[in-house]
């Protein structure tokens, strides 16, 4: 035996010395596919938009294909300002396009930019505003204006009139942040603005936030981005950054009117004033602003209906939980055309379904029903009085489209394996299908309504053919039974040239986060692939608390995060453990942010099942990670103190298995750095020797400069030291 594996090892070795192009190609994004093909459907649902270059817009047919003319072209405006844009945003009416360049990144998702509107008949551009850069823009409804922020401020600007005026002015870094989310909302609520127009575009609904109160985070920079060299004296990065337990910014909902010049403060019944606003949304009737509140704990959501004359707000609906309330279930919430009811999401009956409220908030129906999780909401035809959504009701590893009618009847829209999405036309005329499996890269196919090929788009074969050309093997899906009787579902990666009678290294990879799913059939190709050319298999098993499953899945680790998906990891090793041609000895863990701090915990169980284990950016105690979101799961370290201490990693340094890699960049804003050094000095003192590996002035995503194959290629070396040999 010791022969065989010497000579398998050998052959390993030529491979990957042929491979090695492979890590690079993984890490450079050559395998990533490009949403470009995704159209912007216009009013009449016949035609579409896409920006086929850097300074062309051009309309298409969708039935067709065919162009059917160029809505904007930079080369042929006359003294045009700019002479290429990134991006751009029809207006409602779509006789104006706003186009922006010089985009600079605020947080993860928000960004700032200077924003241009193009006329389209008169083929002329204007600058939005003197007061650059600017941010998230919004027309109003009759194309006549457009609210952006600029500074902490609103302002609005007088499309017909060329001229912007100043609405709030109270606006001021760490302290009042009008119609803009504070770190806090954005990163966990996934909001870039907090404004929205009236129907009758005569008034601009839009939340303050006061971060007064807020204690601020800060971070050292080492390198001048500007000069690209170092910094003799490190620069203090500082921002509001509410820890667990900690005061939060305040949400003050606000109404402006134009033609009053007034700002009115929405007053809640709700005297509480430790909430969240995560959404406000106007229905189809300018006197009625929807308003969405989350108490603290995230286990209450109350949605009012304001009257923005009277400013009075009354409670339509209340929805509590046990655990938490997903506030992503606010953004399927469609109110209809032509009846005064609304759709909504809701998980109330243990899996997120479809539901039709009326105009009183009382439930009308139930529109989807079954042991299983809509993932999507797509809309209502109210002509045909159909709804169209994706679930994951095959498979919580797969996804479909499906139409349901007012019988009930459903039809599967999508006939391909894998995981399926819809881009539907704004008439529900046509979609765009996009699919994608495992070994099938992203493919666009447009169709009818009903589901009917029309045509195919785009496929990236080119990318797929390139990974095929490494011949490497493909994922395989599988499922098991831990000792606690939960069902868990994985796929593991196979190394070249297996061979059965041998026994391999394992590495398992996961995330592990509440509502996340790795384990799912579609096109992802990570180093996973790569180790697979060094003798690696690769494992990847979604435990308790992951997406798809329901309610009560996803709420297995309430109170106690960490706990049940660390135990859960466990359980897939000792399962792997048992099979022949798994060398139990020889088990690894790797994680990513809440993958870190899964990986760090499954390591510290006081069971020595992995030989080692890397975990990069890793929350090492929930007292350190933000209000919003560890709250929703944890609720205060004053309420749950207990969970808190179980599922701190810097208590159980002591217990470490296993050589660990610990990985961070310094600029991290949303897991802090001191996580790993607070961590890192814990196993100083247990005398734990560990491996380490910093990256400067780097984020939570540790990209840039050849960072990524550095990170990489650390990691692969780490394991052939600490895993591969037996």
């Amino acid at each position: 035996m010791r022969i065989k594996t010497l000579f398998m090892l050998m052959i390993t070795a030529v491979i990957t010395a042929g491979a090695t192009d492979l890590l690079y190609q993984i890490t450079d994004g050559t395998f990533k596919t490009t949403n470009d093909q995704i159209p912007a459907s216009m009013n009449d649902g016949e035609h579409y938009t896409l920006m086929t270059d850097q300074q062309t817009i051009v309309r298409f047919n969708y039935k067709t294909g065919a162009i059917v003319d160029t809505l904007l072209s930079v080369k042929q405006v006359q003294n045009a300002p700019i002479k290429s844009f990134e991006g751009y945003i029809m207006s409602p009416r779509e006789k104006k396009i706003l186009v922006y360049n010089n985009k600079q990144m605020r947080y993860r998702r928000s960004f700032t930019a200077d924003y241009y509107i193009y006329d389209i008949k008169y083929k002329e551009f204007d600058p939005l505003s003197s007061q650059a850069p600017q941010a998230a823009p919004v027309f109003s409804p009759d194309d006549r204006y457009i609210a952006f922020a600029h500074e902490h401020n609103l302002y609005m600007k007088k499309v017909d009139f060329k001229t912007d005026i100043q609405i709030t002015k109270d606006g001021e870094f760490g302290k009042i942040s009008n119609g803009i989310p504070d770190w806090l909302y954005e990163e966990e609520f996934e909001a870039t603005h907090h404004y929205a127009w009236s129907p009758d575009s005569k008034l601009l609904a839009f939340v303050k936030f006061d971060e007064s109160e807020v204690r601020a985070f800060s971070f050292q920079t080492f390198l001048d981005k500007h000069k690209k060299d170092y910094l003799l004296y490190p620069e203090q990065t500082a921002f509001k950054y509410p820890k667990a337990g900690e005061k939060n910014a305040r949400a003050i909902v606000c109404v402006y009117d134009d033609y009053n010049k007034t700002t009115r403060v929405v007053k809640l019944i709700d005297n509480d004033t430790d909430y969240y606003i995560p959404r406000i949304k106007w229905t189809n009737d300018s006197d009625q602003l929807a308003v969405f509140q989350l108490n603290r704990n995230q286990n209450r959501l109350d949605m009012y209906a304001v009257n923005p004359k009277t400013m009075l707000a009354k409670l339509l609906t209340r929805e509590e939980s046990k655990t938490y309330i997903d506030y992503k279930n606010i953004d399927y919430l469609k109110f209809c055309e032509n009846s005064t009811d609304y759709y909504g999401v809701s998980s109330r009956d243990g899996y997120r379904h479809i539901y039709r409220h009326r105009k009183d908030g009382s439930i009308a129906k139930q529109v989807t029903k079954g042991n299983w999780d809509i993932t999507d909401f797509y809309g209502v035809d109210e002509k045909k009085n159909v709804v169209y959504y994706q679930s994951a009701e095959s498979s919580p590893m797969q996804r479909q489209v499906y139409a349901i009618d007012a019988k009930g009847k459903k039809t599967n829209l999508t006939d391909a394996k894998g995981k399926n999405r819809a881009f539907f036309s704004k008439n529900f005329s046509y979609f765009v299908h996009q699919y994608s499996d495992v070994n099938t890269p992203d493919t666009y196919v447009l169709r009818t309504a009903d589901g009917k090929n029309i045509r195919e788009i785009s496929n990236h074969k080119n990318i797929s053919d390139t990974l095929h050309s490494y011949k490497l093997n493909q994922k395989e899906f599988f499922s098991f039974n831990t000792t606690d009787g939960v069902s868990l579902n994985g796929w593991m990666l196979k190394p070249i040239n297996f061979d059965e009678s041998m026994q391999y290294p394992v590495l398992m990879i996961q995330y592990s986060g509440p509502d996340s799913q790795l384990v799912l059939d579609k096109w992802d190709i990570g180093w996973e692939y790569y180790l697979s050319t060094k003798g690696y298999i690769t494992v990847c098993v979604d435990g308790r608390g992951t997406g798809a499953r329901g309610k009560a899945f996803a709420d297995s680790g309430y109170k106690q995060q960490g706990i049940p998906e660390a135990a859960d990891q466990i359980a897939t090793a000792k399962h792997l453990g048992s099979l022949h041609y798994i060398d139990k000895n020889r088990i690894g863990i790797w994680g990513w942010s809440y993958g870190g701090t899964v990986a760090i915990l499954a390591m510290s169980s006081g069971e020595p099942v992995f030989k080692a284990g890397i975990a990069i950016a890793p929350v090492t105690d929930w007292r350190f990670y933000n209000t919003a979101y560890i709250e929703r799961f944890m609720q205060t370290p004053e309420e749950n103190f207990t969970g808190y201490e179980n599922s701190s990693s810097l208590l159980k340094a002591e217990q470490l298995n296993g050589r660990l890699l610990l990985v961070h960049g310094t600029a991290d804003d949303n897991v802090h750095y001191n996580n790993t050094l607070i961590y890192a000095d814990k196993l100083v003192e247990a005398g734990k020797q560990f491996d380490m590996q910093i990256y400067t002035d780097k984020n939570h995503s540790i990209l840039g400069k050849q960072t990524r194959r550095h990170l990489y290629t650390k990691m692969v070396d780490f394991l052939d030291k600490y895993l591969k040999e037996p």
